[in-house]
């Protein structure tokens, strides 16, 4: 019965999320922290920030992954599939809309005027959790350094896959030159395969299933993904693609619900579903071997000053992350009110929600829109 509990928790939570969780990734892990951390107590603050720089070692979509790891801390292999599926489910269904809509019409629908609002009251949860996992990840002066030489790296344009390994294998170096043992185990890359493609389902299939096993870093990165797969060869003009992403960032949960749309115009219903289920499949194998992995890590000294430089350096990526959305949103005062407003709530109303926050920037932002 407790389990069966679990599960209903578990989905009520993730589908709750997927439904309201706008602003990438960063944003999502934000208010997963907030809900599975603060509100709810299934694991410490140590454990989430542990799951937090292991899913960014893996190929995939960092929050989605994010959500598999809480459900499966809450209700064992049932809730990493639930998690995952209920927090994917409420932005494959918007997009399947807007895909038909597009399809039909020629055009999106004007969605700009809640987005306007949504965008700065994201800036502030994602902050909001910044403080929180960087007061945990910070722990001595060394990893401040590693911090700070991590987010310059990101700002200068370095990849933050490549400033996360690096800043991780600095974090061993260091830990090694303070301690004379030795022992450390290899992560191995995932290939890249290379096949002829065509716009049948199960080429739809394939073609997302590859990208979704090579996809690192944020889901942004899948836009040169597709344009190489899909417009390259013809399969895709390049304005669809465009429109395609447009639609994974303006609708909640997992920017990889463009896949959804661009499977839709490939090859209708079923060219959708092959596509998500394609892109999303390989994050909950992937997910599934390393859970296990991550508290043993925590066991052997080296593996920790590793995922301790990890952490860190994963707070560091979501600074730079929130830096340049706040170089992108942030421009006029109607923008900045809704940032200070939704800051103030944040951080004074600690209980506040962050749904409410999504939300009300919404409001306040369609209606600044007429001024």
């Amino acid at each position: 019965m407790g389990t069966k509990s679990n599960l209903k928790e578990v989905a009520k939570l993730f589908f709750k999320l997927g439904s309201i969780a706008f602003g990438g990734p960063a944003a999502h892990i934000a208010m997963m922290e907030d809900e599975v951390v603060k509100k709810r107590e299934w694991m410490t603050q140590q454990h989430f920030l542990d799951l937090v720089g292991a899913t960014n070692l893996i190929p995939g979509p960092n929050s989605t992954e994010m959500t598999m790891h809480c459900g499966h801390e809450r209700a064992g292999w049932k809730g990493l599939i639930v998690a995952g599926i209920c927090f994917v489910f409420p932005a494959v269904a918007i997009t399947m809309v807007f895909a038909w809509l597009y399809q039909q019409y020629g055009q999106l629908p004007n969605v700009e005027p809640f987005i306007y609002g949504i965008k700065p009251a994201v800036i502030a949860i994602i902050l909001g959790a910044v403080y929180r996992l960087g007061r945990k990840a910070l722990k001595n002066a060394q990893l401040g350094i590693l911090g700070v030489l991590t987010l310059s790296a990101c700002l200068l344009g370095v990849h933050e896959i490549l400033a996360l390994f690096s800043c991780g294998l600095i974090g061993i170096v260091w830990y090694l030159i303070q301690n004379s043992k030795n022992n450390l185990n290899s992560f191995s890359p995932m290939p890249l395969l290379q096949v002829a493609v065509s716009a049948s389902t199960l080429k739809i299939l394939w073609i997302f299933l590859k990208v979704g096993a090579i996809l690192y870093g944020s889901g942004y990165v899948l836009f040169a993904f597709l344009d190489a797969e899909l417009v390259s060869t013809g399969l895709l003009s390049r304005q669809e693609l465009i429109d395609a992403v447009a639609v994974g960032q303006f609708t909640p949960g997992p920017v990889l619900s463009t896949a959804t749309f661009i499977g839709w115009q490939l090859g209708g219903f079923w060219g959708a579903i092959a596509a998500t289920i394609g892109i999303f499949l390989p994050s909950f194998i992937f997910v599934t071997i390393l859970n296990p992995f991550v508290p043993k890590m925590r066991k052997s000294k080296v593996f920790t000053a590793f995922l301790d430089a990890v952490n860190i350096a994963a707070v560091a990526v979501i600074v730079a992350v929130c830096v340049d959305m706040g170089k992108d949103t942030l421009t006029d005062w109607k923008t900045v009110i809704i940032a200070l407003m939704s800051i103030i709530c944040v951080f004074v109303f600690k209980k506040v929600n962050s749904a409410f926050i999504v939300i009300g920037g919404a409001i306040i932002g369609y209606l600044l829109t007429f001024i």
